[in-house]
This record gives C-alpha cells, structure tokens and sequence, in this order.
C-alpha cells in the first residue's frame, strides 16, 4: 500500500478513555488518538528555523483536543507515513513549503528516523537548510 493510500485510509482523529494505563498514560485518562491530518496541520505552523520534540507535539496536540495525553503510538506510526510521503512528493519536485515538514519534530536520532527509507540524513540535511547552513548531500532540498 502507498503512504499516500495510508494516509487516505486513517481515521479522522478522536479520543477515547484508556481502559488500563498504556505507555505512562492513566487508566481513565482521556486519549488523543491522532490522524495524519492533524499532525501535518501541526507541522505544517511550526516557523521556519524551529523544531519541536514529541513530547511537545504530543502535548499540545491533547490540550488542543481536550485530552490529558496524544497516543505515543499511533502518533509514531502516522508521523512516519507522513514523512515518508512527503519525500516522495519532494522527490517528485514539490515545493518544499506545500508538504508537511518532517524534520521540524522528527529528530535525527530518533526510532521514528531510523525506520524510515530514506535515512536520517535527509533531516539533518532539511535542518541546515533551515537554519541557512550548508546541508550536506541526500536532499531535493
């Protein structure tokens, strides 16, 4: 399946009530489970030159929702289908600015980083961009 057709396919974002405590969360906590849309929307507003870690997405993300946590998981799997996607939209000469931008929360060394295809090297490569360094190789950008 395409990223694209996963992306297609996720549900809309909603939150439930944890039946027992999942990943630090609380049994009875009210949980955000994400959806693609909402995350390239967050990544989408982050300033040019600015990056932001998972947890901070992941908190913000619940207070926008009325939640008390984002699910680490599902938030995790949609931000790789996401990259992923916009590196071949990048590849196949798409504007940087209309695809959601992956290396403002994605850090290099991360889990999410080193599954995805293309290698952790395009994120330090988009960041220098965006700092006004000299990236180094492996980028459309």
């Amino acid at each position: 399946m395409s990223w694209k057709a996963r992306i297609a396919k996720a549900k809309p974002a909603h939150v439930v009530s944890t039946e027992a405590d999942f990943a630090g969360i609380r049994v009875g906590s009210r949980l955000l489970i994400a959806s693609p849309e909402i995350l390239a929307r967050y990544l989408m507003a982050i300033p040019v030159g600015e990056t932001r870690n998972l947890v901070r997405l992941r908190n913000e993300l619940a207070r926008r929702h009325r939640a008390d946590a984002t699910c680490p998981v599902t938030t995790a799997i949609y931000l790789r289908v996401i990259a992923e996607s916009a590196w071949e939209d990048l590849c196949a000469g798409t504007p940087r600015d209309a695809v959601p931008l992956f290396w403002r929360v994605i850090d290099p060394g991360s889990p999410i980083a080193k599954r995805l295809s293309f290698g952790s090297d395009v994120i330090e490569h988009e960041r220098a961009i965006e700092q006004g360094g000299s990236p180094r190789g492996n980028g459309p950008g």
